[in-house]
This record gives C-alpha cells, structure tokens and sequence, in this order.
C-alpha cells in the first residue's frame, strides 16, 4: 500500500468523522410516542369520523353518496326514514347502519369529497392496530364517537 492511498484514507475518514461531529449536536427525530405528541400535516387522513350538527343532530342524511364514490366498496350505508316526532338528522332520512370497512379502505378522501353534508371526514387518528378482523369495521356508534388523537397540527 503506498503512502499517497493512506493519506486518501485518512481524508476519507476524516471526513466522515466530521459529518459524525457535526450532527452530534443535533437533537434526535425520535418521537416517544405515546407519551409526546407527533407532529402532522393538517391535511393528513386518518381514521373517519361521523360529524353532528351543534345541536347534536347527526349530519348524515342517508343519501350513500359516499357509499358511491368509495373506490375500493369500503364504506356501506343503510337509510331509514327520520320519525317525525324525533328525527336524527335534519331531512327525511338518517343512516340507519354506517359502516367502514379499514381493510378495505385507502384513505384516499373520495367519501369525504362525496358528502354534501360534510357529515363524514377522515380525522388525525392513525394509531389503527387491532387483534380481530371485526374490529376493523367501524361502525355508526364508534365513528359518531371518535377517539383524541395525540397529535400535533405541524404547519404546512
């Protein structure tokens, strides 16, 4: 080995040694989740959500328009007529069933762009494992009831 390919090496890894140094005085990207937050986009789609009214009407009027434009047949949706005398939504119908299938769904936001109610969105909730298939299929009571998410909105 000649004493020019040593002096190489040597500058090589000095080099090295000072992208090392450099970035030791950085704080690690490592969030420790659950305990702090994690950052998202605020346009980020996460678990959905059935929405209501300020009133506490539900927002969903039956109309499966999201039902339609779910590409992969994620969503499924059943109307029943509203009682007059106590109505859950504004109109003549409500959902009767609402289900979303997770397996299936990619999150893509067709269901949320369908609704002309904004009765369904995707919220930030992404922490989605589960044990049993049948806990992946969401249905009207778990999606008109959502969970917090530990999440921060990062600005954009």
């Amino acid at each position: 080995m000649a004493l020019t390919d040593i002096l190489k090496d040597a500058v090589e890894l000095g080099k090295a040694m000072g992208v090392t140094l450099r970035h030791l005085r950085e704080r690690p990207v490592t969030v420790e989740y659950p305990r702090d937050s994690v950052p998202l986009y605020p346009r980020f789609r996460g678990r959905h959500e059935l929405r209501r009214y300020e009133n506490g009407m539900e927002r969903c009027i039956g109309c499966m328009l999201c039902e339609a434009a779910c590409p992969t047949g994620a969503i499924y949706v059943e109307a029943d007529e509203n009682d007059p005398h106590n109505p859950l939504s504004p109109g003549e119908r409500h959902a009767k069933v609402y289900e979303v299938n997770l397996l299936r769904c990619i999150f893509c936001g067709d269901c949320e762009e369908a609704c002309p109610t904004e009765a369904i969105v995707l919220g930030h909730e992404f922490a989605l494992a589960d044990y049993e298939r049948r806990d992946f299929i969401l249905t009207k009571e778990e999606l008109l009831n959502p969970t917090e998410p530990n999440v921060i909105i990062r600005p954009e």
